[in-house]
């Protein structure tokens, strides 16, 4: 039964599946992590020219973990849940002190690696090993709980078991790079999570969802929550020579050690911020810029800009978690997305 299923899925995948995906181009252990990490909660489309940017400058997994961590993020800066990039430098550390400098061919050794879990361990053992283990990423899971009318949302641990258990009954013990791309490929042009194109799926004649006619109710969505809004004001300071003051963030939180703009809760805390930068003279003027809304996750974050000129050429501004830079030097570093569209405006203004 596993044979034939996936049978049906690999003839589809010979006529219609992605075979000219940068990382399939070699399947390296390396490539394929990359490619699954930043896959994570993102696009195909958007993902590609991150990765042709990164192992262009990290081509193999020591390059990487011998990085510093900024360079790391400024080449991450855009595809946002940046821990992912923080996990990717670690990892790729501890297979230097500890496997030789390659990622290890162990399941359990690679799954205990930071960012690598299950799935991921099942897919790079997969496509560059050719190992029988499978994978449940987003659109796995779309496939499997429309195919076998799995209800209920995938991130309950009865639901969750319940795909593992078909996605290691489907998983073939041949051609299993190839099937593990195509069940994702599947998932990604076909068994989409809106409008999926049933008339073109390999899998139709015994799937479930297409049966009861309830694809657009499976898998079940996640129980919807009140999503909080916070605010922050943030400082858009530039000193004598039109050099802006970025500062890292902390290791912890929201844009972790990320370069950023300085933030305060309010009008009069700004204030008392740039007093404290100011060399001396007429407190600067701040002048408020249109306020824009950042969704993450679980909250969203209403931005309002100030800008603001100061003289500070009385102290030594620069620190390790503070400096003054160029617009066209920001560009290099590690920046939350609305910051780095925020200088860009600036640059062109």
């Amino acid at each position: 039964m596993a044979e034939a299923f996936a049978a049906r899925l690999l003839r589809w995948y010979d006529g219609h599946g992605r075979k000219d995906l940068p990382w399939q181009r070699p399947r390296s252990a390396y490539r394929v992590w990359l490619s699954e990490v930043m896959l994570q909660q993102t696009q195909v489309a958007t993902v590609i020219p991150y990765f042709l940017r990164f192992v262009e400058k990290f081509a193999a997994l020591p390059d990487l973990a011998t990085a510093q961590l900024d360079d790391v993020l400024a080449l991450w800066s855009g595809l946002g849940y940046y821990s992912r990039a923080r996990n990717l430098h670690r990892a790729a550390q501890i297979c230097v002190e500890r496997h030789r400098g390659a990622l290890p061919s162990d399941f359990d050794a690679l799954a205990a690696l930071p960012g690598i879990g299950r799935s991921t361990a099942g897919a790079i053992l997969a496509q560059a090993h050719g190992l029988r283990f499978p994978i449940l990423d987003g659109n796995v899971k779309r496939v499997l709980a429309r195919h076998y009318g799995v209800h209920g949302w995938p991130g309950i641990t009865a639901v969750s078991t319940q795909l593992w258990k078909f996605a290691q009954m489907r998983t073939p013990r041949k051609r299993i790079a190839d099937y593990t791309q195509a069940i994702m490929d599947l998932g990604a042009t076909v068994c989409t999570r809106t409008r999926p194109r049933c008339d073109a799926c390999p899998l139709v004649r015994d799937c479930v969802a297409h049966r009861d006619g309830i694809t657009s109710a499976l898998p079940a969505r996640k129980p919807s929550r009140r999503v909080p809004t916070r605010a922050t004001l943030m400082l858009l300071l530039r000193d004598r020579h039109g050099r802006i003051l970025l500062e890292r963030r902390p290791p912890n939180g929201v844009w972790a050690q990320l370069w950023s703009l300085p933030e305060a809760q309010d009008l009069a805390a700004a204030r008392i911020r740039v007093r404290r930068e100011q060399a001396r003279g007429q407190e600067p003027e701040l002048r408020e810029l249109k306020t824009f809304v950042h969704t993450f996750s679980h909250y969203k974050l209403n931005v309002t800009p100030l800008a603001g000129k100061i003289d500070c050429s009385h102290r030594i501004a620069d620190a390790p978690d503070r400096r003054w830079v160029h617009l066209r030097e920001a560009a290099a570093l590690g920046l939350p997305a609305p910051v780095r569209k925020l200088l860009e405006l600036m640059e062109e203004s």
